[in-house]
């Protein structure tokens, strides 16, 4: 007879324990996202570690850091979760009806004014008591960390970001499920009557000044690295927080603001912009919608992403 592995011994709660800790990489930290104590996390990691008969983690100066066997485990350990979280969210269907779920969306500069609008009017008839909210995440590498981080932990559902920068496009960790919604290339946006909109060369472009959209007030985009390699650059006079603020001040200024052309279409009758092509190219960034493939158990989680998928 065939010897079988008694699963009566397995505990499913220690491959949740497992999962945090990887994406973690600190006991502490997996301990506070499971809502466990420190000590609790460490006797659950001997109890895998006797299961699988191999230390899974390490200790380093700044956590644990796994073995090959705990990374080895990673892809059947989050497939056995994935399933059974599955098998959970089919036992209780969700109903955008009737669902009073609050779902967080993370966007650059926390969600343009024509993102929310057209969420809330495909929302607003079949799900009326489901409740957004946006949160901002930088379109550079920071936002893109600070997006993978946000999913693990739940506190952020979906991420919708430019998943591509100068070099090309971003590696999305394989626990994350990604689909392209749509390209968006940057555009010059200035107040009507700007001498750029008829004279829109390079050497008019260098000799103009800028606004930056920076969330961190670093006078650097990915504008900038292009001129650099070509032996050019612009003068960043002003750097804000947000798009709605520069398309305020380049509406009463000559400052320019090169600015995603979706973005620049939505706004500029309400800020009496008009719009102008670079005259060089920029590759265009690719806005994706990121969903952790655990959350894809979650039928809810599977409705708004189709949701953003079609309205977007």
């Amino acid at each position: 007879m065939l010897h079988q592995t008694d699963l009566s011994r397995v505990d499913l709660n220690l491959l949740v324990l497992y999962e945090a800790v990887l994406a973690e990489q600190h006991v502490a930290r997996a301990a506070s996202r499971l809502n466990l104590s420190p000590s609790a996390v460490s006797h659950g990691l001997a109890r895998l570690r006797r299961m699988f008969n191999d230390p899974l983690f390490l200790r380093s100066p700044k956590g644990v850091v796994p073995t090959e066997r705990g990374l080895a485990l990673s892809q059947p350990i989050a497939d056995i979760l994935h399933s059974m979280r599955k098998l959970v969210a089919d036992a209780e269907p969700f109903d955008p009806a009737t669902s009073t779920r609050r779902f967080v969306i993370g966007t650059p500069n926390g969600g343009s004014a024509d993102t929310v609008m057209a969420l809330l009017r495909h929302i607003r008839n079949v799900a009326p008591l489901v409740d957004l909210g946006f949160v901002s995440m930088p379109r550079t590498p920071l936002g893109w960390d600070q997006a993978f981080a946000r999913l693990d932990d739940r506190t952020v559902d979906v991420a919708v970001l430019p998943f591509r920068n100068s070099l090309g496009f971003v590696d999305i960790p394989a626990r994350f499920l990604a689909r392209a919604l749509f390209d968006d290339g940057l555009v010059v946006a200035m107040r009507s009557g700007h001498s750029f909109h008829a004279e829109a060369t390079l050497d008019h472009y260098c000799a103009a000044q800028h606004i930056l959209v920076s969330v961190t007030g670093k006078p650097e985009g990915i504008v900038d690295r292009y001129l650099a390699e070509h032996g050019r650059s612009r003068r960043i006079a002003v750097t804000v927080p947000t798009s709605m603020v520069a398309f305020e001040m380049a509406e009463s200024t000559d400052l320019l603001v090169s600015s995603p052309r979706r973005l620049v279409g939505a706004h500029a009758k309400r800020f009496g912009l008009v719009a102008a092509d670079l005259p060089f190219d920029v590759p265009s960034s690719q806005i994706r919608i990121v969903v952790p493939k655990a959350g894809m158990a979650d039928a809810g989680l599977v409705w708004l992403a189709d949701v953003i998928e079609r309205s977007l």
